[in-house]
Order: structure tokens, then sequence, then C-alpha cells
């Protein structure tokens, strides 16, 4: 895909220093963007990369496809919301021991 900019520059993310939700929170002002509209701040920003990790980048839009919500009251809901979303959509490769199910014992 064409991005709008390179994923690994200062607007995106920082030669590949931060990842996933370190991105998109840096598109926010925590004390002037809230309470914030989910659809309004995917019209903005959907077409940017997000890079998940050392390998993998997608669009902001398809993370937002995995949120619910309609709007954050504040930067900690979005952060929920959004984590929530990277989990859900199968682009968040870690899982703390015992998280997986795919690994767990029976």
């Amino acid at each position: 895909m064409d991005w709008p900019h390179d994923p690994d520059d200062e607007e995106g993310s920082e030669g590949m220093r931060k990842y996933g939700m370190a991105i998109i929170a840096k598109k926010v002002d925590e004390d002037e963007d809230f309470p914030l509209s989910a659809e309004e701040f995917v019209a903005e920003h959907g077409d940017e990369p997000i890079r998940i990790n050392y390998q993998r980048v997608v669009s902001l839009r398809e993370i937002f496809e995995h949120v619910d919500a309609e709007e954050f009251e504040t930067i900690v809901d979005m952060h929920k919301e959004v984590g929530k979303a990277i989990r859900e959509g199968g682009y968040w490769d870690y899982h703390p021991v015992g998280s997986n199910p795919e690994t767990k014992r029976a």
C-alpha cells in the first residue's frame, strides 16, 4: 500500500522505535481532543500507517474496524478500546505466559 507518509519517519513510528498504541496516541491531544468521536478520528487519520511490529504495518482504519465505541470520553477510554481492538483483531503478538489460549495446558 502507498502510505501518505513513511511509516518509519518522524510522522510515523520514529524510525521503527514506536509501535501500535504509541503511534495512535501521538495523534491526539489529551487535554483538547476529548471527548473524541471515533468516526471523526478515523476520517482524519484512517489511511495513516500504524506499525504493529518490526514486520507489519496496517492502516489506522483497519485497526478501528475492531473498535466498538463511537466516542471516547478520555484518552484512557481510548487506550482501553483501541488496545482491545488490537488484541481482538489479531494484531497483538505478545502473549504473557498462560494468557494465550492456544498454549494453555489442560
